[in-house]
């Protein structure tokens, strides 16, 4: 790929934020006194713990080391030689130290620059180049919040948060480790959080496996991205803060954040399309795929990007659906979006997610089928019991479907889990 030149950093320099609090494995400390490695130049960098990749992110932000970061369960033996041979010293870190492996084919590092690696959700995942300022998209004062990070390190999600502590006085950070994350909003309640990021599913597992603890964290800012983000779960979270400030952001590896929604209302207005304004994202449509044009986007994608996004426009309202290469099941000649089928059984209220695909069948060749969680019901000791829970059958969730659906769109199988599944960058499989 092409790569644009990365603004050295002034080595030896500490950012704005580094005297913000950080509160990792229940510990405070601040960006200051992070512990910090010793790392090669440059380095792919393979975290065991949030950590020691924030203190890899602070290593970064003083030296200006090239940098990619990511958790070793997410790089695997081949992509490791994939590295290696791209010029990266490829350094686990953990609680024995740094463990460096060299590369085969050695190169010049590149000052300042950061490489994410994308989610994988188009395959294989791929190395996107930034530095931190395209990575800082937050960049007017803002008032003095306690932020939760959940996500994994060195994913684009990560880094926004990260930034933001690093880049920003008073943007103080509360990490999580993934073992933690089903009781996060204790933790969160106990370090005064009031500001989360993560993605509908995140929001949606913590809604199912305790309200009544999430409504305990004093959250002034909820935000929301990663994934499609449908009415149902923005009603949900505005039911439990009516106060706080509800936002979706759209944000790729390879674009940056370029869509912020702060209405309460799934997708952005239609006349946000096409419209044009000096230092931000230009938002348009081509053949129902989002196309972006942003001044953060990573090296060498300058210009209208082609997300992979599918898109429809429905009461004058854009609505991001999913990805144009799973989203469209094709019944019998006539199309269905899966983000719509699911967008209805979501908003059911005794349907805590779905998930929604395509199942070969005859005549029709593809038939629509989808995966549920119902709703707790309220004083069941165990949210996973769901012969406790009092909901709809499968006959009636179909019907549902068929009163707001076209008969095509309709699903004819849909399977009842007993858990929310997520990945590792706390996104469903959908």
């Amino acid at each position: 790929m092409t790569v644009a030149t990365p603004r050295p950093a002034a080595a030896g320099s500490e950012p704005a934020g580094v005297d913000n609090r950080l509160v990792v494995g229940g510990a405070p400390l601040t960006w200051r006194t992070l512990p910090t490695p010793t790392l090669p130049d440059p380095a792919a960098v393979l975290a065991h713990s949030a950590g020691q990749a924030l203190a890899a992110a602070r290593q970064h932000a003083v030296h200006g080391t090239e940098l990619l970061l990511s958790t070793a369960s997410r790089v695997d033996a081949t992509m490791r030689a994939e590295l290696r041979d791209a010029g990266f010293t490829v350094t686990v870190l953990d609680d024995d130290g740094v463990h460096p492996s060299a590369p085969t084919r050695p190169r010049a590092a590149e000052p300042g620059r950061l490489w994410l690696l994308t989610s994988g959700s188009t395959g294989r995942p791929k190395r996107v180049g930034h530095t931190l300022d395209t990575l800082t998209t937050v960049r007017a004062d803002q008032p003095d919040r306690t932020w939760l990070c959940p996500y994994a390190p060195g994913t684009y999600a990560w880094w926004q948060v990260v930034t933001l502590s690093l880049t920003q006085p008073g943007q103080h950070l509360v990490v999580v480790e993934p073992d933690e994350l089903d009781d996060w909003p204790v933790v969160a309640a106990a370090h005064g959080v009031d500001a989360a990021s993560g993605t509908p599913t995140f929001w949606r597992r913590t809604l199912y496996r305790d309200a009544a603890a999430l409504a305990r964290v004093p959250l002034r800012q909820l935000t929301l991205g990663g994934e499609p983000v449908d009415q149902a779960i923005l009603d949900q979270l505005r039911e439990v803060f009516p106060a706080a400030r509800i936002s979706w952001i759209y944000a790729s590896s390879e674009v940056g954040a370029s869509i912020v929604v702060h209405d309460g209302r799934a997708g952005f207005p239609v006349e946000w399309l096409d419209r044009e304004t000096a230092g931000r994202p230009t938002i348009s449509v081509h053949d129902d795929e989002l196309v972006v044009t942003s001044p953060y986007h990573g090296a060498g994608l300058a210009g209208p990007v082609r997300t992979g996004d599918r898109v429809q426009v429905v009461d004058g309202r854009v609505l991001i659906t999913g990805r144009l290469d799973s989203d469209e099941i094709n019944v019998g000649g006539s199309k269905v979006s899966a983000g719509v089928v699911r967008g209805v059984l979501t908003e059911h209220p005794n349907v805590a997610w779905a998930r929604v695909t395509g199942r070969r069948a005859p005549v029709l060749g593809r038939m629509v089928v989808a995966d549920v969680v119902l709703t707790p019901a309220v004083g069941v000791a165990d949210p996973t019991d769901v012969s406790a829970v009092s909901v709809p059958d499968e006959a009636a969730l179909v019907r549902w479907c068929a009163d707001r659906l076209p008969e095509h769109a309709v699903p004819r199988r849909i399977r009842v889990l007993t858990e929310i599944p997520v990945k590792e960058t706390l996104k469903s499989d959908v």
